[in-house]
């Protein structure tokens, strides 16, 4: 698992979420997983339920979605279109180590845990919309392996009772995610500045689940102090996939993921020093430079010294302290001034 191999480097952590993007059909999934890995992700992330194992089958009006992307479903229905085979997911764990990514699944009931531990998988994610599943986050924690956990919608108090059934079970491994739970995700409404109070606060790594459109919102998340950017992708919006409106086309994931890598390298080290780059570009500046033939005892001018480029001479920072002063040395056209002129 390369989670916090990349976290201990300073570098950021990938994920691909398939989600529903299958459409059905395990052989998309297959090519997920492939042109994923071929973009840059580290890991490719699947569900773990049924619809039976997330509500019930009724038509109710509180059962009904109303708005957005799934308007007009019930819950049922959703998750009955949504979700990804059981049968298929030792496969697709397969497909993904043969691939060279981790594999990562969202467990939503106890019975899915069980299935992903025979499975053997090395880490867990859970949803924002489970942050407040506290008997299901305990069981996760108690397997003893490191937890992603969403925290969209999640107030103060309920991220800590989360952390707090994590410790209960001596698991301490475990990254939040701001998440703004949304479908898509409008820029407005996603606070990306809450990425560095939930860092300082709950004292873990942290990164973000973006709905939004592009990659402005995972760049931005890095510059925050994001470690870890989970992403939806597809291979085309086209597809006829309840995620699908929402998610990245291959060729724009793997833009995001060189987006999000260049803003590592772009934010750099909090200091000062000059890089190689800068050190060697020196040269360049000004500097103050007898710009006419100056005699032995002449006084220094503005006529006769001016500061220009490269930086032969010393500092034009010495200009007013050199004006009035008489040359104890005849400088040529061109020659720089030294510090001995100021003695």
């Amino acid at each position: 698992m390369k989670l916090y191999e990349k976290i201990s480097r300073g570098e950021v952590y990938v994920i691909a979420e398939m989600s529903a993007n299958h459409a059905g059909k395990i052989e998309n999934a297959y090519r997920i997983i492939e042109e994923a890995a071929a973009a840059g992700a580290d890991c490719v992330k699947i569900q773990t339920y049924t619809a039976d194992t997330l509500t019930i089958n009724c038509a109710d009006n509180p059962y009904v979605i109303k708005g957005g992307l799934w308007d007009g479903y019930n819950y049922y229905q959703l998750y009955q279109d949504a979700f990804t085979p059981w049968e298929w997911q030792a496969d697709l764990k397969r497909k993904c180590e043969e691939a060279g990514v981790d594999f990562l699944s969202t467990p939503f009931d106890p019975t899915s845990v069980d299935f992903l531990e025979n499975l053997g998988v090395e880490f867990y994610k859970i949803a924002s919309f489970e942050l407040i599943d506290i008997p299901l986050i305990e069981y996760v924690a108690s397997k003893g392996k490191p937890m992603i956990m969403s925290v969209g919608m999640g107030s103060e108090e309920e991220i800590q009772e989360a952390l707090e059934a994590c410790h209960r079970q001596k698991n301490d491994q475990v990254v939040l995610l701001k998440c703004c739970s949304q479908y898509p995700a409008k820029y407005e409404d996603m606070n990306l500045r809450a990425i560095p109070v939930l860092k300082e606060q709950f004292h873990t790594p942290v990164g973000l689940s973006d709905h939004s459109f592009g990659s402005l919102g995972p760049v931005v998340a890095v510059s925050l102090g994001a470690q870890v950017i989970e992403k939806h992708v597809c291979l085309s919006r086209e597809t006829e996939s309840p995620d699908a409106g929402f998610s990245m086309e291959m060729s724009e994931f793997a833009q995001m993921v060189q987006d999000v890598h260049n803003a590592v390298q772009i934010m750099g080290r909090p200091t000062l020093e000059l890089t190689q780059h800068e050190k060697n570009g020196l040269s360049g500046r000004r500097s103050l430079v007898a710009v006419q033939p100056i005699a032995a005892g002449e006084v220094f001018t503005p006529e006769n010294v001016r500061s220009i480029r490269p930086a032969i001479g010393i500092k034009p920072k010495y200009y007013s302290q050199l004006l009035g002063r008489k040359a104890k040395k005849a400088y040529r056209f061109g020659e720089p001034i030294d510090m001995d002129a100021l003695r």
